[in-house]
């Protein structure tokens, strides 16, 4: 596998500290693709992620919304009752963690048919958005305004 040193990048750039932290953990990640995931997009400012968690109850689930993050973990409580011949259908315990983009927010979460889906919407305060500036200039009318008051 191959490695990358950010350090030259490091000491000539501020601001993308967490760039480079998404970066370094992604060279750092396991092969662990357990539960297998979906991320799709719903549209221009909507996404879902899609977990296949077969054999979980929802309640052996939680999903936690932190800044940028949102931390999926399930633990299964055993069931020592039952012999199983084989067992195809996994029940370890998981934790699973997405990174999202600035004013990425977790709106909801469903289970259904043992597929948990999380819904996410990126809203941008006003504040951010674009906006149009008026511009302020002579225009004949300002201009006959201006002469009124001089004279």
């Amino acid at each position: 596998m191959r490695t990358y040193d950010f350090s030259p990048l490091w000491r000539s750039t501020i601001g993308f500290d967490r760039l480079f932290d998404l970066a370094e953990s992604a060279q750092r990640a396991s092969a662990d693709h357990y539960p297998p995931y979906n991320i799709e997009r719903l549209g221009e400012d909507r996404y879902q992620i899609s977990l296949a968690v077969a054999g979980f109850s929802p309640d052996e689930i939680s999903v936690t919304a932190e800044q940028n993050v949102v931390t999926i973990e399930g633990s299964k409580t055993e069931e020592n009752e039952r012999e199983y011949l084989y067992r195809g259908i996994s029940t370890r315990g998981f934790k699973r963690q997405f990174n999202l983009a600035g004013y990425v927010q977790v709106k909801g979460a469903t289970f259904d048919n043992g597929l948990l889906r999380i819904e996410l919407v990126r809203e941008i305060p006003e504040a951010m958005k674009p906006r149009q500036i008026a511009i302020n200039g002579a225009t004949p009318d300002n201009l006959r305004e201006l002469e009124a008051k001089v004279a």
